[in-house]
């Protein structure tokens, strides 16, 4: 399954306006989001709809800010907000996708250490049998996860680099079975599939192992470490790699 991987980049500016003097001087600050691109340069994050920006309950009827507050401000990129306080605080976004699908929603820290601060969140698009948006905490970040994107989201992220079907970009994994060879005479895939699913623990952490040893650019893998499974499209491993699993798999389930 192949994947695109773009990464959200959220800015933030803040400056005193009022008695600097003061323990917690009265202060402005704003908050855009963008794109980076191949070469690391800002893009619209035009893949999103609308963005709702959350913000501590000291803000009364105007904690939640949404399209309805500021139309224009939060339905187009940058999706720019402006406020003024005197406190820092934590404060939730939720993005919706253009295709319509979950909405994302991404913890920010608003500080007042520096005047301008950037954070970036890793984006990863696999195209998968459903329509919807998965997070999860990787390494202190949190990883977007837009699956299935549609024909409209894919010709947006197109923008900002490579997406599934791209002829300079990564294989879908459909089309590299398509061009895959046909395994050695007397390797049954099928059975291949099943001997590998009788392994013992032990005997699959050296099956995984074979295989990060030896793919190559085609090979498609999946590693979930939160739900401690492992995926392989083995149509896509080189015929080496298939015979030498062949080999181990027939070995281990005879004995």
């Amino acid at each position: 399954m192949p994947e695109v991987k773009r990464t959200l980049k959220i800015i933030t500016e803040q400056k005193v306006t009022g008695d600097a003097t003061l323990e917690m001087p009265l202060r402005k600050w704003n908050i855009e989001l963008h794109l980076l691109g191949p070469h690391g340069e800002d893009i619209p994050a035009d893949c999103f709809e609308k963005v709702v920006y959350k913000l501590h309950e000291t803000f009364g009827p105007r904690a939640t800010q949404t399209d309805w507050v500021l139309r224009k401000a939060f339905k187009m990129p940058p999706f720019r907000i402006q406020e003024e306080g005197w406190g820092e605080f934590d404060m939730v976004l939720v993005l919706t996708p253009k295709d319509k699908g979950a909405e994302i929603t991404v913890a920010h820290d608003l500080n007042f250490q520096s005047e301008h601060y950037e954070t970036k969140h890793p984006i990863v698009n696999p195209c998968a049998s459903n329509s919807r948006i998965q997070c999860k905490a990787d390494a202190g970040r949190l990883v977007q996860i837009f699956k299935n994107p549609k024909p409209a989201l894919l010709a947006i992220l197109k923008e900002s680099g490579p997406v599934p079907g791209d002829a300079n970009g990564v294989k879908a994994r459909d089309e590299s079975a398509k061009k895959k060879k046909r395994p050695d005479k007397g390797i049954d895939m099928e059975k291949l599939a099943e001997n590998m699913q009788k392994m013992t623990e032990d005997d699959l952490l050296l099956v995984v192992q074979m295989i990060h040893d030896n793919k190559t650019a085609d090979t498609w893998t999946k590693n979930d470490v939160d739900q401690g499974e492992f995926q392989v499209d083995l149509y896509t491993l080189p015929d080496s790699l298939i015979r030498q699993l062949w080999d181990f798999t027939n070995e281990k389930i005879i004995r």
